[in-house]
């Protein structure tokens, strides 16, 4: 009993933990935000640039950890770096609210 206390106050506090001080995603701030990402992936998430990926769909949690990587240049690219490096956590929470937001329509070949 004492063992079933501690692990679910442990897993509270987990929980609580790694939801610090958690930003709500606004899709419309991300919208307006993507603006500076367009040039490259497009406000729709589709690349306009060869060695850009297209992003429309990805899972937030994907954007976030990614935009992240770049910010901190764990993950390195020359423009990613510079363009992630201002950004707060909350604009990186919106720019991956918008591009997870996008639907992608896919046609296989017959």
């Amino acid at each position: 009993m004492i063992a079933r206390v501690f692990v679910s106050l442990f897993t509270l506090g987990l929980l609580g933990s790694l939801m610090g001080t958690a930003h709500a995603a606004d899709v419309k701030a991300g919208r307006k935000k993507a603006q500076m990402c367009a040039a490259c992936h497009g406000i729709d998430g589709i690349s306009k640039m060869p060695m850009a990926p297209n992003i429309a769909g990805s899972p937030a949690m994907y954007l976030e950890k990614q935009m992240k990587s770049f910010r901190s240049e764990e993950r390195k690219d020359e423009t990613m770096n510079v363009v992630a490096k201002p950004l707060s956590d909350a604009d990186i929470a919106d720019l991956a609210a918008w591009y997870s937001a996008l639907t992608v329509d896919v046609t296989l070949p017959n």
